[in-house]
Order: structure tokens, then sequence, then C-alpha cells
């Protein structure tokens, strides 16, 4: 089974529909072990959404549609993660910066994305498909924080919000639609 799961991805990978976002293993390691395989996102959403026959009113309804799609969380979610990962490493690029995620080997912690600069400081991005972000969105922004300490340049939640802002805490939260170069 996983020798087919793992065709199918490098086939998906081959024809660009699929790109790897490889883990971040820092070299000045204060974490314990960490998970190194790379995760995938979609290239372009869009063309999954309609390779699905998912329409934007079944994805904004959270309706099922067609034959069950096991996944983790909700396809929107899904989708929109893809999305910000796709224009931030568009940015990054832009900024000779690198697009990585982290997750701890035991899965307790995880961060969806951290973009990681030439001098191996990086900024953490949770990717969050709510206009209303809660301290439970941010716990492994603040347990990275205090883990890597000057290494981290800021921390970040890309909502689906309409309004820019810093939480007390100091987290940014800022609406997919202002990500920009």
């Amino acid at each position: 089974m996983k020798k087919t799961g793992l065709a199918y991805r490098d086939a998906l990978e081959r024809l660009w529909l699929i790109e790897p976002v490889p883990a971040w293993l820092p070299s000045r390691n204060r974490i314990a072990r960490l998970s190194a395989p790379p995760k995938h996102q979609l290239v372009d959403p869009a063309l999954a959404a309609r390779l699905l026959g998912v329409d934007a009113d079944a994805l904004l309804s959270g309706r099922p549609v067609g034959p069950p799609v096991p996944r983790d969380g909700t396809l929107l979610g899904g989708f929109f993660e893809s999305l910000v990962t796709l224009d931030l490493r568009v940015y990054a690029q832009q900024n000779e910066a690198k697009i990585k995620y982290l997750r701890t080997f035991s899965g307790d912690h995880e961060v969806d994305l951290i973009v990681e600069r030439a001098d191996g400081r990086v900024v953490a991005v949770e990717v969050k498909l709510s206009h209303a972000i809660r301290d439970d969105d941010v716990r492994h922004l603040n347990w990275l924080a205090d883990r890597v300490g000057d290494e981290l340049l800021d921390r970040v939640v890309v909502s689906s919000g309409q309004s820019a802002y810093r939480r007390q805490d100091g987290i940014a939260v800022v609406p997919a639609a202002l990500l920009g170069p």
C-alpha cells in the first residue's frame, strides 16, 4: 500500500500537481526529534477543486460532494493552506528565502510554514481558515518561540479575515488577501 502511495505521489510531483515542502531542520537545533520527510502541497488548488468536481458552493457550505475524499480537516482548509504556501513560496523566492515546515517526530507540535532566510533566521507561519484567531491557534508558534529565541524573527497567522493586526502576545494576524511582496 505504501509503495503504491509513493508511486502516485512521485507521479503527481513529476506532473507538477504537487510540490514538496521540506522539513525545517535548523543547524543550531534546540528542538529534539524533528520529523524529516517532506510534506506536499497542491501546486494549484483550483485545478484540484475542478478535478474533484467541487464548486464554490460545495466548498463554502462544507456539504459532501462526489465520492468521499480522505483528508484531515475540511477540503477548503487544505486548499487554503496550499494557496497560502504557493503565495509565500513566490514571495520567499524573490527574497532569497525558502519555505519549509516543522513537525516533531511525535506529531505533538507542528508549524505549517517556516520562511527561512539565508542566515538561518526564520518567520513561523500558521495558516488558519478562520477570521477569529484564538489562543489555541497560536500555541505551536509560542512553543517554537520558546525554543529558538532570537533566530525567530516573527510569528504570523495567515487567516481568512479582513483586517491585519497584532495580537497582545505580539503575533501578527494577516489576511491571505493582503499577502504580497
